[in-house]
């Protein structure tokens, strides 16, 4: 079923990015629904608008923009494959719907089940007990899935239930998707990415994202074998693209600044579910329940910023501590940072180290200083490569990798090969001289509780930062 026609007029939204975004009358059903419009309380950044003041653009946004892209790819003079006008506009609202499912604050609440408390990392899990969770929070992309199949209001703008599936199985990447569609949504060259690094320079202020879209998508080619690529004079381009991600993450997504709020935020509501309060979902079964409800528009940022508000007069020190630095922009004071650029797995890092001797030291500082392990918190950054696969894959590797392993390097058709290559691959390309690098950043933070907040948490930031300068060094 096509559940726009031809003749459909639709509507034409106004983007900051992309300019005028024509919507069919499909697409735009889609985006009135209720479970789409929760998108727009959902910032796209986290919480990095505390350091980047104009960064609260959405997701609702986004994922507009992501549709423009596909819109742009699928034009005539840029198609690449034969597509039935059905295929066409599934895989626009593929684009369109990818990122439904995102918890509040994005990935921030997502994250919850892999956070470690510093006591445990410290003193082992046992010292910090913790509830059996019969089942983790699902990924955001399973969420989504679970949106746009159940919520009735997406089912009935797609057009039935069928149609509903056949979507979810191409942005969620199932095997029931048709995989040569699928890799124009989530392929090495990522319609994702390309919005959100434009996207987010510009709500940032942080010019490193602006990459040549344009030539980007003028150059694109697939091969006879179904593998996605660029031709090889847009090389710079991709180049560019790679480099683009690169510093983003080093300024703006991994910021010092951002990831002390975000980290604090993380640990309020491990502990806080731990603790069985402010109706935070115990486990993924209760997110599945959640989000089948109507109660799924009322999960937007301001679901965690009612926990934060609620815990920030709770009887726990630690977490009152976490959700006062939130809630009043306090962030957690920085003692160490450790930044590190190595080759794949190094025998010793100034990383590892500081890393290690926190492990061992920092219940002895905390004890000297009178305070709770809680309030100190040890960040690292994911490895960052400049791709996000640091070895060598060929193209028949990546040809027949499972779907919902897609590879993420970018491919090249270099001369007049049929096939591409992975850019790393190309001898004269910069990428394979320096993609196998990986930046980390190690830092520990210090969160006051509301007893020694203020003047008194100045002092004993200081002083914990003067013992711990050196724990980068071997003894």
């Amino acid at each position: 079923m096509n559940c726009s026609p031809p003749e459909a007029r639709g509507k034409v939204v106004v983007d900051a990015v992309h300019g005028d975004i024509h919507l069919t009358d499909c697409e735009c059903r889609v985006v009135d629904t209720a479970s789409f419009q929760r998108l727009r309380y959902i910032k796209q950044l986290g919480m990095a608008h505390f350091t980047y003041p104009n960064a609260t653009h959405t997701r609702f946004a986004h994922s507009l923009g992501v549709l423009a892209i596909m819109k742009r790819v699928l034009a005539p003079e840029r198609r690449k494959v034969s597509l039935t006008a059905e295929q066409e506009e599934d895989l626009r609202l593929a684009a369109l719907l990818h990122d439904v499912g995102h918890y509040p604050y994005s990935h921030l609440m997502e994250k919850v089940d892999s956070v470690r408390l510093t006591e445990e990392f410290v003193e082992g899990a046992a010292s910090a007990p913790r509830r059996v969770v019969p089942q983790p929070y699902p990924n955001h992309v399973d969420v989504g899935r679970l949106i746009v199949t159940e919520q009735e209001d997406f089912v009935e703008a797609l057009g039935g239930r069928e149609r509903a599936e056949r979507v979810a199985d191409l942005f969620s990447r199932r095997r029931a998707a048709d995989q040569q569609l699928s890799k124009l949504i989530s392929s090495s060259l990522d319609l994702d990415r390309l919005d959100y690094l434009l996207r987010d320079a510009r709500g940032t202020g942080i010019p490193y994202g602006q990459i040549d879209l344009n030539y980007l998508l003028n150059s694109l080619r697939m091969s006879p074998s179904g593998l996605l690529g660029v031709v090889e004079k847009a090389l710079p381009a991709a180049e560019h693209l790679l480099f683009a991600r690169y510093f983003m993450h080093r300024t703006v997504y991994g910021h010092k600044t951002t990831m002390a709020f975000e980290e604090a935020c993380r640990q309020l509501l491990r502990r806080v579910r731990e603790l069985g309060r402010y109706e935070l979902p115990s486990h993924g079964a209760a997110v599945e329940e959640l989000v089948r409800s109507k109660g799924l528009g009322d999960f937007t940022d301001a679901y965690v910023d009612r926990v934060v508000h609620q815990a920030s007069n709770d009887e726990d020190p630690v977490v009152a501590g976490l959700a006062l630095a939130i809630r009043h922009r306090q962030p957690p004071k920085l003692l160490k940072e450790v930044l590190v650029l190595t080759e794949p797995d190094p025998q010793s890092t100034a990383g590892s180290i500081f890393k290690l001797n926190c492990r061992h030291r920092l219940a002895e500082l905390a004890r000297k200083h009178g305070l709770s392990l809680g309030q100190f918190l040890l960040c690292e950054t994911k490895p960052l490569l400049l791709e996000d696969r640091p070895h060598r894959i060929t193209a028949d590797d990546a040809r027949n990798l499972p779907l919902e392993e897609e590879d993420p390097l970018i491919k090249v058709f270099v001369g007049d090969a049929d096939e591409p290559v992975s850019i790393v691959d190309v001898p004269y390309g910069i990428l394979g001289k320096c993609a196998d690098f990986v930046f980390r950043a190690f830092r520990l933070y210090f969160v006051p509780t509301p007893e020694n907040r203020k003047n008194v948490a100045r002092d004993i930031a200081c002083d914990l930062a003067l013992e711990v300068a050196g724990w980068h060094k071997s003894e």
